[in-house]
C-alpha cells in the first residue's frame, strides 16, 4: 500500500483541525482548507444546525444527541465558556455530522451564518426555590443578544427556543426580530415538548401502557398552571377519574419542580429537557425536509385564543409552523384550567414584550 506523502498528511491534519477550530491560523485566506470548504469526506447530506449554549447542562446532552441525528450535516456548538472542550469530545463520535465549536461573543456570527435550524438552551437553570420569573432578569438579556445575532446572520432559520421562561422569552425573540425587520412568526417556536414527554410518561404509568404508545396534547404555556394537558384527548382513547385527572394535571405542571427538588440544588431537568428538545428538533428537520403530516405541540404566535402566543399542536413544514391547530373539544375541568392558564400567560407575554419595547 502506498504511503501518503508528507504534504498529504499535513493537509489531513489541517483539515481535521479545521473542524474543531475554525479560526485555526493554519487556514489563511485563499487556503484550499478554508472552513467554508472544509467537509468531512463522506459527510452526511442534511441540515445545518447551531446550538447556542452548547456547554451547559442541557446543551451538552442536546449536542450529543443532535450529533447522532442523521438529518444533521453540520453542527455548530456555541457558548461563552467551555465550548472547545465539548466540541472536541463530541467530534470524536463516528456519525455523519461535522462538528465545529465557537467560543464567546466575537464568534457568534460565525456560529450562526448559514444555519437552517438554531436551538437555544442558553441561560441559567432553575435552582431550588426559584421560579421561572426569577430567571427572567438574566435570561431575557441573553436571549435578546442571541436573537440579534440570528436576525443578522441567519434570518431565515427556524428557531427552537428553550431558554426559560419560555412564556416570556418567545415574545422577547419576536420583538427583536420585528425590530430587525426579519420576523416570521412561523419560524419562531417555543419548545414545550418536555411537557408533552412528561405527560405521555405519567399518563402511561397510570394506564399501564408503554409511553411510546401514548399521545397527550399539552397546550397553553410552559410554566406552572399555564401548562394544560388535555387528558380528554389522550390517544389511545381512555377515561380518568376526577382524582386521576387532578393528580396527573398537577404532576405534569410541577414536573420541573419535581426534578429540581430531587437533585437537591445540583441542577434542574437537563437530561429529559435535552431528550425532549431533540425530539422536537427532529420533527422540525423532518418538516424542513418536506415530510407530510409532521405535527407537534409548540408555543407559537397564535390566533387560537385572544393571546398573541399560545402552545398548541402545529403542523411543521419547510416554512416552520405552517398551520396552527385549534384546541378541539374541552371538558369542564379543562375549560376552567384554560382560563387560569390564559390569565397567567397574558402577564408573562406582556413582560417579555415590555422588556424590548421599554
Amino acid at each position: 500500500m502506498q504511503q501518503p506523502s508528507g504534504s498529504e498528511v499535513h493537509q489531513r491534519i489541517a483539515r481535521i483541525s479545521a473542524h474543531l477550530y475554525p479560526s485555526n491560523p493554519q487556514m489563511g485566506e485563499g487556503s484550499m482548507l478554508e472552513r467554508t470548504n472544509c467537509r468531512a469526506k463522506g459527510g452526511a447530506a442534511g441540515f445545518k444546525v447551531a446550538i447556542l449554549g452548547a456547554a451547559g447542562g442541557i446543551g451538552q446532552p442536546l449536542a450529543m444527541l443532535m450529533k447522532m441525528n442523521p438529518l444533521v450535516s453540520v453542527l455548530h456548538l456555541y457558548d461563552v465558556v467551555n465550548s472547545p472542550g465539548v466540541t472536541a469530545d463530541i467530534s470524536h463520535m463516528d456519525t455523519g455530522a461535522v462538528v465545529r465549536g465557537f467560543l464567546g461573543q466575537s464568534e457568534l456570527e460565525g456560529a450562526l451564518t448559514g444555519m437552517d435550524l438554531v436551538i437555544i438552551p442558553a441561560g441559567i437553570p432553575r435552582k431550588p426555590g426559584m421560579t421561572r420569573d426569577d430567571l427572567f432578569k438574566i435570561n431575557a438579556g441573553i436571549v435578546r443578544t442571541l436573537c440579534e445575532g440570528i436576525a443578522k446572520c441567519c434570518p431565515n432559520a427556524i428557531v427552537n427556543l428553550i431558554s426559560n421562561p419560555v412564556n416570556s422569552t418567545v415574545p422577547i425573540a419576536a420583538e427583536v426580530f420585528k425590530k430587525a425587520g426579519t420576523y416570521d412568526p412561523k419560524k419562531l417556536l417555543g419548545v414545550t415538548s418536555l411537557d408533552v414527554v412528561r405527560a405521555n410518561t405519567f399518563v402511561a404509568e397510570v394506564l399501564g401502557l408503554d409511553p411510546r404508545e401514548v399521545e397527550v396534547p399539552v397546550v397553553g404555556g410552559h410554566a406552572g398552571v399555564t401548562i394544560l394537558p388535555l387528558l380528554s384527548q389522550v390517544k389511545p382513547p381512555c377515561s380518568f377519574t376526577q382524582e386521576e385527572t387532578e393528580y396527573l394535571t398537577k404532576r405534569i405542571q410541577d414536573g420541573g419542580t419535581e426534578v429540581v427538588e430531587a437533585k437537591k440544588g445540583a441542577g434542574s431537568a437537563t437530561l429529559s429537557m435535552a431528550y425532549a428538545a431533540v425530539k422536537f428538533a427532529d420533527v422540525c428537520l423532518k418538516g424542513l425536509r418536506g415530510d407530510a403530516g409532521v405535527v407537534a405541540c409548540a408555543f407559537v404566535a397564535s390566533q387560537v385564543t385572544e393571546l398573541p402566543f399560545f402552545a398548541s399542536k402545529v403542523r411543521l413544514g419547510r416554512m416552520g409552523a405552517e398551520e396552527v391547530y385549534q384546541l378541539g373539544p374541552l371538558n369542564e375541568y379543562e375549560r376552567i384550567g384554560l382560563q387560569k392558564a390564559k390569565k397567567e400567560l397574558a402577564e408573562s407575554i406582556q413582560k417579555g414584550i415590555s422588556f424590548i419595547r421599554n
